[in-house]
C-alpha cells in the first residue's frame, strides 16, 4: 500500500490504527492530503468522504455514539474546522469520542496574509479535553548531507509529534470526549512512498474502569436507609447500558421514586417515563405547594447524561432535597444547585457496591405517585382519543406504529418535548443530540448511526431542524433502510409553545420563521422515495408502506396545522389536571 511521504502523516495514521481507532470521516481538500493518503489507502481504515464538514462532524459523532469508539475527523486548513466546532461541542457535553484531525500551514505562514490560513492553535479551547499542536517535519532527500545539529532538531520534533499524538488519543479514549491534533505540513503534499519511514513511539491508554467499594459507600448507605423518600432521576443513556437486575431492585423499595426519560433507555413498570405529565398539572393545581411538598425527595440519586424536562428542573430547584448525588465516572454538573457528592464511578459499578448495603424502607412515597400516574394515563388516553389530527396526535400514531426494533434519533427542539409524552416500546433504542440540544446536526447525527447501527434507524425530526441540516442527505453511505419522519408545522412550532413568544413584534418571521417548505424535492434529489400524510387515516396508510422494504431510504413528510398545535398541548396539560 502506499503512505504520504511525510512522516507525520505516517505517525498520526499508524498511531490512530495502534489504539483501535479505525473509522475516519474525511473533508476533502488539498492541505490535508497527506492524512487522506494515508488513511485511505491503508486495509485497516473505514474512510468516509464527506464534503460538509458540518455535517459530517456530526456524521462522525453518530458513527461515535454506535461503535462506543473514537472516530477520526480530518479537513483542511483555514475556515474548514471552523466548521465542525457544533459537532465538537455537542461531542465535549455528550461525551462523545471524536478525534479532530486539522491540517495547517507551518506556523511561519500563519498571519502574513497566506490564502486558506488562520489560528487554528488551540482553537476548540473551551470545549476539547486535550489539544495537540505539533510541529512540521521537513522531508528531507537522502542523498543531501544532514547538519548533525539539524538531525537531532527534526528528531526532537519527531518525538514531541509522537508524544502529542499519543496524550490525544488517550484522552479521547480515556475520557470519551473530543480532541484536537492539529498538523502543519510543507509542501509538497502529494509525494508518496511504498511503506512507513517512521515506527511512532505507542503510549497505552488506560482502559481499566474506575472502581469504588461497599465501605467506601457506607455512609451513603446509611443515609439511604434512613430516607423514606427517595427520587432517582435518569438523564441520557446509552441503550443497556445499566443492568436490569439493578433497576428491579430499586422498583422493588416503596420508598424509591424512579423518573426517567425517554433518552434514558430504561424500562420498568414501576418506574415513571413521562415526568412532564406528573409535575405539569402540580403547577396548576390550586394545592400546588402541598403536591410539590409532598413530591420533593429526600435524597436525589442522579445519573446518566442532561435532563430534558425544564419542568422537573424547575421543581428540584425550588423544593431541593437535603442530599444529592450524581454518578459519573467523568462529571456532575451542580444542575440543581444543591450537588452534594460526585461519585465518579459507571451506575453498574455505584449499583454493584452500594445496594449490597441498603434495605427497603416503609413508605408510600412511589405507590402515592404511581397511583397519581395511573390516574394522569386514563385523562391522557381520554384527550387523545377526543382532538382532532395535529402534533400530538402524529406523535402518537407515529410511535404506535413504529417496527420494536428501530435506532430513534429525535431531533431537537418540540419533537423531543412531544416524544417525552408519550410510551415507547422498551426495544426502541433513542438517541437525540442533547448535549448543546442545537437543531442544526440531528440529520446528520441519524445518518452516521444509520450506518453502523444493529438495527434499522428512523429519525424524528422538525421541518427547520429537516431543512438547516439537508446535506446531511448528500453523502454515499444512507442504506436503504434509513426512514426520515418530517413533522411539518411550517415552522419553529416550538415558539408558539413558549410564554410570550407569540405576543413578541414580527413573532412569525423572526420567531417561528414561518414558510411553506415541502421535503419532495430533495427527496427526489438525493434518491430518497417520498410520502406524505395530511390526517390520521392517510398517517396510518403511509406508515404502513413506509416501513415495507424497499430498495431506497424514504422520507414521510407529515403536515399539521401550524396556528392550531399549540393550543392543542397547552390543553393537554389542563386535562390531566382531575376535576375538582
Amino acid at each position: 500500500m502506499q503512505y504520504s511521504s511525510i512522516p507525520l502523516a505516517q505517525s498520526i495514521t499508524l498511531l490512530c490504527l495502534s489504539k483501535g481507532i479505525k473509522h475516519v470521516v474525511i473533508s476533502p481538500g488539498s492541505r490535508n492530503a497527506p492524512l487522506t493518503i494515508s488513511f485511505s489507502n491503508h486495509p485497516e481504515m473505514e474512510a468516509y468522504s464527506i464534503v460538509d464538514e458540518r455535517s459530517a462532524a456530526f456524521f462522525a459523532l453518530g458513527l461515535a455514539q454506535q461503535l462506543q469508539e473514537p472516530v477520526a475527523l480530518c479537513c483542511s486548513s483555514g475556515s474548514a474546522l471552523l466548521n465542525y466546532y457544533p459537532a465538537i461541542a455537542e461531542a465535549f457535553y455528550s461525551d462523545v469520542p471524536l478525534v479532530v484531525i486539522s491540517a495547517d500551514r507551518p506556523v511561519e505562514r500563519i498571519d502574513i496574509g497566506d490564502g486558506q490560513t488562520i489560528r487554528q492553535k488551540n482553537v476548540y479551547q473551551n470545549h476539547i479535553l486535550y489539544s495537540a499542536n505539533l510541529y512540521s517535519e521537513l522531508v528531507l532527500e537522502e542523498a543531501v548531507p544532514i547538519d548533525p545539529k539539524l538531525k537531532q532538531k527534526l528528531f526532537e520534533a519527531q518525538k514531541h509529534n509522537e508524544r502529542e499524538i499519543n496524550l490525544a488519543l488517550n484522552t479521547a479514549i480515556e475520557q470519551n470526549g473530543p480532541v484536537h491534533i492539529n498538523a502543519p505540513f510543507y509542501e509538497p503534499l502529494y509525494h508518496l512512498v511504498e511503506k512507513p519511514t517512521v515506527n511512532p513511539l505507542t503510549i497505552e491508554p488506560i482502559r481499566e474502569p474506575k472502581t469504588t467499594s461497599e465501605k467506601a459507600l457506607q455512609s451513603y448507605a446509611e443515609m439511604w436507609n434512613k430516607a423514606k423518600r427517595k427520587l432517582v432521576l435518569v438523564g441520557v443513556n446509552k441503550p443497556n447500558a445499566v443492568e436490569q437486575k439493578f433497576l428491579d431492585e430499586l422498583a422493588e423499595d416503596p420508598s424509591v421514586l424512579v423518573f426517567t426519560e425517554t433518552t434514558s433507555n430504561l424500562h420498568h413498570e414501576k418506574f415513571i417515563t413521562r415526568i412532564d405529565k406528573i409535575i405539569a398539572p402540580i403547577e396548576a393545581s390550586a394545592s400546588r405547594e402541598e403536591e410539590f411538598e409532598q413530591l420533593q425527595p429526600d435524597i436525589l440519586l442522579t445519573f446518566g447524561g442532561l435532563i430534558i424536562s425544564k419542568k422537573v428542573k424547575a421543581f428540584l430547584r425550588t423544593y431541593q432535597p437535603q442530599q444529592h448525588w450524581h454518578v459519573d465516572a467523568k462529571k456532575a454538573f451542580d444542575t440543581f444547585f444543591c450537588l452534594n457528592k460526585h461519585l465518579d464511578v459507571s451506575a453498574n459499578e455505584f449499583f454493584s457496591k452500594f445496594l449490597p448495603s441498603t434495605q427497603p424502607v416503609e413508605s408510600d412515597y412511589r405507590d402515592k405517585w404511581l397511583q397519581v400516574n395511573a390516574q394522569r394515563d386514563v385523562h391522557h388516553d381520554k384527550y387523545m382519543e377526543e382532538i382532532p389530527f395535529c402534533d400530538l396526535q402524529a406523535f402518537r400514531q407515529v410511535l404506535q406504529q413504529m417496527p420494536e426494533q428501530q435506532v430513534v434519533h429525535l431531533s431537537n427542539s418540540s419533537v423531543v418535548r412531544y416524544a417525552q409524552l408519550f410510551r415507547l416500546y422498551p426495544s426502541l433504542q433513542v438517541y437525540c443530540n442533547r448535549g448543546t440540544s442545537g437543531i442544526d446536526g440531528s440529520s446528520s447525527t441519524a445518518v452516521g448511526a444509520a450506518v453502523k447501527a444493529k438495527f434499522p434507524t428512523t429519525l424524528i425530526t422538525g421541518d427547520v431542524s429537516f431543512f438547516y441540516d439537508s446535506n446531511a442527505l448528500w453523502n454515499n453511505y444512507i442504506p436503504k433502510s434509513f426512514r426520515i419522519i418530517i413533522i411539518n408545522n411550517q415552522g419553529g412550532g416550538i415558539f408558539r409553545i413558549l410564554p410570550g413568544a407569540k405576543e413578541t413584534e414580527h413573532f412569525s418571521t423572526f420567531f417561528e420563521t414561518t414558510h411553506n417548505l415541502r421535503a419532495n424535492h430533495l427527496a427526489e434529489m438525493y434518491g430518497f422515495t417520498y410520502q406524505a400524510a395530511t390526517d390520521k387515516a392517510s398517517l396510518k396508510e403511509e406508515l404502513i408502506q413506509f416501513y415495507a422494504e424497499g430498495d431506497q431510504p424514504k422520507i414521510l413528510e407529515i403536515f399539521t396545522p401550524r396556528e392550531e398545535n399549540d393550543q392543542y398541548l397547552k390543553n393537554y396539560f389542563k386535562v390531566l389536571l382531575p376535576k375538582d
